[in-house]
């Protein structure tokens, strides 16, 4: 990424967000007040967020499941994210300062040492709150052999895990019904993710066009098209867990979880959540090919 078109636009997006990487930095590690514990008897999860919000079970469930869904769907939801940055740590870490990456590989140090302490603070919530994190489960797409291809769809799974963290970030960081400790990791890592995001948004547009300069033809954007289609129902399924529904106390949670997918509703839910990352991925040209 030297000596392009669009990469002085590029560096200067970089140089925005290392400054403001650098004025915005805390040190995480001293950022938490951790309470002994947290109520039992409180949301730990914003309601509309819920798998089953909308759905007729919903109504079904006695408050006090519903308050209980509403604590493991949070540690679920966390364990996603540990998951999640150790794959993108792995994958950016295998990128930084190498050839292709010049540009970015000062930015990616803030991006690395971000991300690493976000999963610090998602696994230290999980452990202090509910001794555990639930076992990695997501599907796991095959990989392209094309060095570029490779480049574009690792960047593209990062953008879109991140755009969806961000969308439950900003609304339990605004929940006013969340406890503050709930609130305040919301907060700091929306607070991170923006700049992210708005990284993620250019490199992977950058990278799908040096994937379209080498030659791409009409099956090889189905295939991608395809894949990305995959990627994104897979991840926003990974919120529907069976383990969490039976710690919730819900009874035989493979069916809920199926019964839950089948719901209008949901469907519905799934498609808003995704709309800004399907929107953007269409107008670059990666979503939409039939």
């Amino acid at each position: 990424m030297t000596g392009r078109p669009g990469d002085a636009e590029f560096r200067e997006l970089l140089d925005r967000l290392t400054t403001k990487a650098q004025a915005d930095y805390y040190n995480p590690y001293t950022a938490f007040d951790w309470p002994q514990t947290l109520p039992e008897d409180g949301l730990w999860m914003s309601p509309e967020l819920m798998s089953v919000h909308g759905t007729p079970l919903a109504g079904e469930l006695p408050p006090g499941v519903l308050r209980a869904l509403s604590r493991w769907e949070s540690v679920n939801f966390y364990s996603l994210n540990v998951h999640g940055i150790r794959e993108l740590l792995i994958e950016v870490t295998r990128r930084i300062h190498t050839p292709g990456f010049e540009l970015p590989s000062a930015f990616f140090h803030h991006f690395i040492g971000e991300e690493n302490e976000h999963m610090w603070f998602f696994a230290e919530f999980c452990l202090r709150y509910a001794g555990r994190l639930y076992p990695e489960k997501r599907l796991r797409l095959p990989a392209s052999h094309d060095p570029l291809m490779e480049n574009f769809l690792v960047f593209a799974r990062i953008l879109v895990f991140e755009q969806i963290v961000d969308h439950y970030n900003v609304r339990m960081a605004g929940d006013e019904r969340l406890h503050p400790t709930i609130r305040h990791l919301n907060r700091l890592h929306h607070q991170d993710e923006s700049r992210h995001i708005a990284f993620g948004r250019r490199i992977v547009e950058l990278l799908w066009e040096r994937v379209g300069e080498a030659g791409l033809d009409e099956e090889g954007r189905r295939a991608t098209a395809a894949y990305l289609d995959r990627y994104l129902t897979a991840t926003v399924e990974s919120f529907y867990n069976p383990a969490a529904y039976r710690d919730a106390g819900i009874q035989d949670g493979f069916r809920v979880r199926q019964r839950l997918l089948a719901e209008p509703a949901r469907r519905q839910a799934q498609a808003a959540l995704l709309r800004k990352t399907t929107d953007f991925f269409t107008r670059i040209g990666a979503l939409g090919a039939t």
